[in-house]
Parts: C-alpha cells; structure tokens; sequence
C-alpha cells in the first residue's frame, strides 16, 4: 500500500506518520496492489482530527474520526474503514484482493471492530422526473426554491452531461460533473 500523509495546520512528529502507517498498512490485506491510503491529519479546537481515504482500483473509502488524541483517533479511522469493509462485505468481495475476508488468529485478537451483519440497500422510495437542461446557476436556483441539498440537470454549458449541484456544509455549494 501507497502512503501520501498531509498536516493541515499542525506539525507532527514523524512517529506519529510512521504509527498511522503501521496501523493503516493492516488494512492492506483487504485490497489488491494497487492501493493508496491518503491520510490526513489536522487540529481544530482541541481535536485531533484524521481524514483516510483508499483507494484501490475503482473503490474509494473515505472515513473521518475526531478524538482528543491522534494515535486514538487513527485507530478509530482505521476500525471505521474495517467496519464499512465488513458491512458490505458481500458487494466487495469481488473488488477486493480474493481472501481479504478470511480470518486468522491474530485477526481475532487483535480487531476491535465487532462483526456488523449486513443490511439490505432498501429503496423506500421512487420519483421520477424530467431531468432539463439549464445552466449552474439556474440549477442552484431551482434547488434553492425546492428547498433540498442536492439537483441533479443537464448542463447547456457542458453539451448536456448529467450534472448534480450540492449545498456543501461549509455553506457553498459544490458541482459533480460526468467525465464522460
């Protein structure tokens, strides 16, 4: 696995990088060769926040943990990351290196993660609509008059690719575009 650490606002001590990529390096077992752990670490108000992200192919897992010390909140991020991997161990296990879910002794000692049984995705509900052509700016317009967090459109200024505005949580809003 491929480790790229970013300090936002905050210098820490090299143990602290060398322990989160002793810590996150376990979780290699899950992926195929190919992986990269992007981790990131800040401090805001007394926490110490850690960001990990992975990637592996077309898989990307994303966690964020906030604890009042860094070596416990990478442990929190890296049992979340094990949790949503043994959540939807059934849609993953072909996404995923052959045996990534087989367990050894040291993996029942050591993983405080309990066993999570997994749910059924369940559509509760169905709406379809027509999906206009308009530009950002009358999407976020629309989105606001109906008074929800996302609007998906056509966008006239892109050839009509699939487009979907978000209100971010920082308070802007944020664009998802097709690359296709």
């Amino acid at each position: 696995m491929k480790f790229v650490f970013t300090d936002k606002k905050v210098n820490l001590p090299n143990k602290v990088h060398a322990y989160a990529e002793k810590k996150v390096g376990k979780l290699d077992r899950y992926f195929k060769a190919d992986a990269e752990a992007a981790i990131v670490f800040s401090v805001e108000k007394g926490r110490n926040n850690v960001e990990l992200t992975v990637r592996s192919g077309s898989t990307i897992i994303r966690v964020a943990e906030s604890t009042s010390d860094m070596f416990a909140t990478i442990d929190a991020a890296v049992t979340s990351v094990e949790r949503q991997l043994r959540k939807n161990k059934a849609r993953l296990e072909k996404r995923l290196r052959q045996d990534a879910f087989v367990r050894s002794v040291e993996d029942e000692v050591s993983s405080f993660a309990p066993e999570v049984e997994e749910d059924e995705f369940q559509i509760v509900r169905t709406k379809k609509f027509p999906i206009k052509p308009m530009t950002v700016e009358e999407a976020v317009l629309q989105m606001n008059l109906v008074d929800h967090t996302f609007f998906a459109f056509k966008d006239v200024d892109n050839d009509g690719a699939f487009s979907v505005v978000y209100k971010r949580n920082d308070g802007g809003y944020g664009l998802i575009e097709d690359a296709e």
